[in-house]
């Protein structure tokens, strides 16, 4: 039996098999065009991480040190540049690059020798929860269930793969129901055990050209298979699109509780703000938001739900609900008003003709802007 311990050495759950991870970082992101022509949609940032560390931290915390990531085409050098070796998060990194985006059972199968005999969980990379993952973790593995999902609570069953359960037991899945019993949505996590990949073997394409595995996990809990769940309590996002991403990018920010202490009255509400922030007298910040390292902030009014990236330079604008993410340039002489935005790395927007005082924007890496 292993001892997971985290980078403290704190014992976190003791005397449970191995297990590893699995993060899926593939996929095209079409839903987040223009951002996703030029970065991969698990590295565009919230609250100054990529959307992919969140899972990859919780699976830290429970003591998973062995974690394989599945890129694809689309940004998989700099899914390698960031994450590296793993040592930043006490962590040893793989790489299985999938060649074509066939489905969420056929990323898993890549993996099958990296996993080997031992349990694992794996996280889908856009997906981002608030709950900590422990008490599944432990449920998993001292119930011995052959599987274990995570489900949430939906208003439309119809835009999901759907959990029928009885008692703790899940008895039937189905995915995108015209009509459904239940309202609990699978998400993106799912603790599985090395028998799964018989059943992915035993897959053929849906009409959509994927292994899917909702039919691997429906065709084990055929055979009598144990499947077990836990409802979600907290919140959930799939960030495959700009408004879930903005949604989520609020979430995240209220969920911050340690408020950077300050003399600046200028400041009110949770502020996590980074190092080497240099704020002006006439800048007013309200949080919740976060600002990372090296920022400069002139003129301006970051308001709620605002993520300002490292190395940002900004001037004369009141910001809102809005993603800037690093090393952007904003700056206006006339005070405009950006709100409900994605900026993505690396742009520059300055002051241009135009009399709209307020923008709605969503711009990939290095654009041009002037308004």
């Amino acid at each position: 039996m292993a001892v997971h311990q985290n980078r403290n050495n704190n014992n976190i759950i003791d005397n449970y098999e191995r297990m590893k991870g699995i993060v899926l970082h593939g996929g095209t992101g079409t839903r987040l065009r223009p951002l996703t022509y030029s970065d991969v949609k698990q590295l565009l940032t919230i609250a100054g991480k990529p959307t992919s560390e969140y899972g990859f931290l919780q699976m830290n915390e429970i003591g998973i040190k062995d974690v394989c990531i599945v890129i694809g085409k689309i940004g998989g050098e700099e899914v390698k540049q960031y994450y590296g070796n793993g040592s930043k998060w006490n962590s040893a990194v793989e790489y299985v690059f999938q060649e074509k985006p066939l489905g969420i059972a056929h990323a898993i199968s890549l993996c099958k020798d990296n996993t080997g005999d031992d349990d694992f969980v794996v996280y889908l990379g856009d997906n981002v929860i608030q709950e900590k993952l422990v008490e599944s973790y432990e449920k998993f593995q001292k119930e011995k269930y052959d599987a274990f999902l995570l489900l949430v609570q939906v208003k439309d069953p119809s835009r999901y793969g759907v959990a029928e359960v009885d008692g703790n037991i899940i008895t039937n899945l189905r995915e995108k129901p015209k009509e459904s019993k239940s309202n609990l949505a699978v998400t993106g996590i799912y603790f599985l055990r090395k028998p799964i990949y018989q059943y992915i073997e035993k897959l053929v394409p849906s009409k959509r050209g994927e292994y899917e595995i909702m039919e691997a996990l429906q065709a084990m809990i055929n055979d009598g298979k144990r499947i077990g769940y836990k409802i979600i309590k907290g919140w959930f996002k799939d960030t495959g699109t700009v408004e879930d991403f903005i949604d989520c990018n609020m979430l995240v920010l209220e969920s911050i509780k340690e408020n950077e202490k300050s003399e600046n009255l200028n400041i009110k509400g949770t502020v996590k703000m980074g190092s080497n922030v240099a704020l002006d007298e006439n800048t007013k910040i309200l949080g919740p938001c976060y600002i990372g390292n090296n920022v400069k902030i002139t003129d301006s009014f970051i308001g709620p739900y605002t993520s300002i990236g490292d190395g940002c330079v900004i001037k004369g604008i009141d910001i809102e609900n809005s993603i800037v993410m690093e090393n952007c340039r904003i700056e206006f002489q006339d005070g405009r008003i950006i709100y409900e935005s994605i900026i993505g790395p690396s742009c520059s927007i300055k002051s241009g003709k135009s009399k709209t005082r307020r923008t709605k924007l969503v711009l990939g890496r290095d654009s041009k802007v002037e308004l």
